[in-house]
């Protein structure tokens, strides 16, 4: 009998490995899904001059493309939750990365401007309607309970730093056809959105073969099937008071990102220093992305999700603060050392505010619909933050504009900072009972 014992474990142990080395796969899968999507609907980035070069557009007719995408994705967070809730992430992942490409095919052949605005409105339906959610859901789904933070973290950073390494291979490429083939910038321009739409449809090809979330990990909380109802579904999800609170700490959470496009435009006025400069250090402050997402993510694990996300939004809160109590700071580097410290924990908010959705206790049948509800409140700064800041720059002048602007975002700071430690002491009340 006892010869039987030993060998029974390392099977066990064997299992185990091999289900987790599925699941980081998968995970991988997504996290470079996530990371290829956007950067092709958004490359005016790196190529704005470009764009409007090629297809002979103006900077309101690309803003015009661009409010048109964001008013898709506002519009499509509920019924993106919704979705995510009846068809498997793989199959929606799957689906948006191929018509996310495909429309980047047909964009590359660079198509009168009549036909823009149906690019850029299924560009929406595909990044947003049908991947978003899922793909918040899928992660959430891969990962267990004490992985959340970790998982949400890299998800975020890793995202990121896969943004930077096609951006570097886009711009060599830009750069190659244009100095040393002697192409034109619209020929570059092509084969640049050429190589994001391939590298869509190859994860759009992957993701269906290999992603299967719902065969690896069991949540606890859904031991029930979801009612069917979607009215029922949103009665339920609106009367859980900590999904609200969840809202509020991303919606101010977002505004602190938000800031950081500003500051080179901040710091070329404020400290004139010359654009290439503040370029360098905006670069610079992109890289924090997955030191600030990552690290966060494992120090969440450990330490607790809430618990992070307060020191984040309140130290981001008061970067922000600094910036406008010492105008002149005295050196380069300290002001290089501000934005890098705002940088990093701006990244941390963004890699930890999703995990903390598994403390809600929301079942996983609605999970996909909870994440639509709160998206579609979280990220309405999307729509009236350019508002605010076009408001203040109509009324004051020079740096009275960023402070005020800055002023703003950081009282939101602080009130999310309020809210993540008001939803700490929530979710531990419920769990004491």
């Amino acid at each position: 009998m006892n010869t039987l014992t030993p060998q029974s474990k390392p099977v066990s142990v064997s299992i185990n490995q091999s289900d987790n080395l599925k699941r980081y796969f998968q995970f991988a899968l997504l996290l470079l899904a996530a990371g290829a999507i956007y950067p092709l609907l958004y490359l005016r980035q790196n190529f704005e001059t470009s764009i409007l070069e090629a297809f002979q557009i103006t900077t309101t007719d690309l803003g015009n493309y661009y409010s048109m995408l964001g008013i898709v994705y506002f519009l499509a967070y509920v019924p993106s939750g919704w979705l995510a809730d009846k068809i498997s992430p793989r199959i929606l992942i799957a689906f948006s990365m191929a018509l996310t490409g495909g429309l980047g095919l047909w964009f590359a052949s660079i198509p009168s401007k009549e036909v823009l605005p149906y690019i850029f409105i299924a560009w929406g339906i595909g990044a947003g309607l049908t991947f978003w959610a899922s793909m918040l859901k899928g992660v959430k789904m891969l990962a267990r309970p004490d992985e959340q933070g970790r998982f949400f973290g890299i998800l975020d950073g890793g995202r990121g730093l896969v943004e930077a390494v096609l951006a570097t291979i886009a711009i060599s490429i830009f750069a190659y056809v244009v100095e040393s083939q002697g192409q034109s910038n619209t020929v570059a321009l092509k084969q640049i959105i050429y190589m994001y739409s391939f590298v869509c449809i190859g994860l759009a090809i992957l993701t269906f073969l290999f992603v299967r979330t719902d065969k690896l990990v069991d949540d606890p909380k859904d031991k029930k099937s979801g009612s069917g109802n979607l009215f029922i579904d949103l009665k339920t999800l609106l009367s859980i008071p900590e999904l609200w609170m969840v809202a509020v700490v991303i919606f101010c959470g977002y505004q602190l990102f938000w800031a950081t496009y500003s500051f080179s435009a901040f710091m070329q006025e404020g400290y004139e220093i010359t654009a290439v400069t503040a370029g360098f250090i905006t670069v610079a402050k992109l890289w924090m992305r997955p030191i600030g997402g990552i690290g966060a993510g494992f120090l969440g694990d450990k330490y607790g999700k809430e618990n992070i996300l307060a020191i984040a939004l309140m130290g981001a809160s008061l970067g922000l603060i600094s910036m406008i109590a010492f105008p002149n700071l005295s050196s380069i580097y300290l002001l290089l050392a501000v934005v890098l410290f705002i940088g990093v924990l701006t990244y941390a908010i963004r890699g930890l505010y999703w995990a903390i959705l598994d403390d809600c206790n929301i079942p996983l049948h609605v999970t996909g619909l909870a994440i639509g509800i709160i998206s579609l409140i979280a990220y309405t700064p999307d729509i009236f933050l350019p508002q605010i800041y076009s408001f203040i720059a109509d009324r004051y002048e020079g740096m009275s504009v960023y402070n005020l602007y800055f002023g703003y975002i950081a009282s939101m700071g602080l009130i999310g900072t309020v809210a993540i430690l008001k939803l700490k002491k929530m979710t531990a009340k419920k769990k004491a009972l």
